[in-house]
């Protein structure tokens, strides 16, 4: 999940957003809950497979639970670190969050769903969001490096569209990273996502994780210019939404960084899951604590006042701010300017 997700910018307004962050509190928090998962994504930023040692407990996830809506949250974004269906707790803490009033979007492969889990998760009011990367089974199988995913997958949304999402209340979005291998089928695809009324995720890879030992999933600055400037004009032709193309996600722009974090399966809070530095542990320390008192966090919160290179001069500086992640994982400098956009000079040319 270098995942830029539901709540990014989409379900705040700007003038929540700017009193979050001058405020210092969140709208929104990032959570991962285990490791484990029963895919392998050739391209995974966060190498899940295996849980790991000494991860956090249910009353430890709760507990930042609190803390985080204590800081203003509306939204618990799901991200699991893995699937999050592969852990065992994810229904109480569903039921957890449900029950504190907080909306909720998830993450999932969707290969585990059931109808049983799909019927509850509208009971909870749950937002899913399918990880599906290609309409061809060999190409998705191939991402997600196993056999008969693509069937898996599917039968997954077919149990979330029989359950009735999209509803008028509730989202189901399609979560797609941008790769050498789909990357002609993407304007079909995002055509079929709109036509059913389902939310596209479309966005770029960074360059960590599983990806990075996978370089045949790279596609240049340039095609990806192509990519976007061709789905703007899908959108403005076929369904009446406009949107400056721009990286990292197609449609929308990453906000995420000035009122949300995301804290990892061993309780790290990292700024986000592509810039994973981690700058407190909520076993050490209060949420609150971590986020007023760390410079990266706050150097992210006045993003706009430093970020760097062309990005600091570009002519959506005042609405984008590229990708922190692929600029931290890539150059080591988490306000260097994004080296995926076709807007600046300095750009990645593989």
């Amino acid at each position: 999940m270098n995942e830029c997700k539901p709540s990014w910018g989409t379900h705040f307004s700007v003038d929540d957003i700017e009193q979050a962050r001058l405020s210092g509190r969140l709208l929104s928090m990032e959570l991962e809950l285990s490791r484990a998962c029963n895919l392998r994504c050739i391209y995974c930023y966060a190498e899940s497979g295996t849980a790991m040692e000494n991860e956090l407990n249910i009353t430890e996830i709760t507990g930042v639970v609190d803390q985080a809506l204590e800081l203003g949250a509306r939204r618990i974004i799901v991200l699991g670190g893995g699937e999050p269906l592969a852990y065992p707790q994810i229904m109480p803490i569903l039921r957890y969050i449900h029950k504190k009033g907080a909306a909720i979007d998830l993450f999932t492969n969707g290969t585990l769903l059931t109808p049983e889990i799909a019927d509850e998760f509208m009971a909870l009011g749950v937002n899913p969001v399918i990880k599906m990367n290609s309409m061809r089974p060999d190409v998705q199988d191939l991402l997600a490096d196993k056999q008969g995913a693509f069937d898996m997958i599917r039968q997954g949304l077919g149990h979330l569209l029989h359950a009735g999402y999209p509803s008028g209340r509730l989202s189901l979005g399609v979560q797609t990273i941008i790769c050498r291998q789909n990357i002609d089928e993407l304007p079909d695809m995002w055509t079929w996502i709109r036509q059913e009324n389902m939310v596209p995720y479309f966005e770029t890879i960074t360059l960590q994780g599983r990806a990075l030992k996978n370089p045949g999933l790279q596609v240049t600055p340039n095609e990806l210019h192509v990519l976007f400037q061709t789905l703007s004009g899908i959108d403005r032709k076929n369904f009446g939404i406009e949107w400056e193309p721009h990286p990292p996600v197609a449609g929308l722009t990453c906000t995420r960084h000035l009122y949300t974090c995301t804290i990892t399966v061993q309780g790290d809070v990292y700024p986000c899951p592509g810039v994973d530095i981690a700058v407190g542990n909520i076993r050490r320390q209060k949420l609150a604590q971590i986020l007023r008192e760390s410079p990266v966090i706050q150097e992210l919160r006045n993003i706009r006042q430093n970020i760097k290179g062309a990005c600091r001069n570009c002519e959506l500086h005042k609405s984008c701010y590229g990708c922190r992640g692929m600029a931290y994982q890539h150059t080591g400098d988490y306000l260097a300017s994004d080296p995926l956009c076709w807007k600046n000079p300095d750009r990645i040319i593989i």
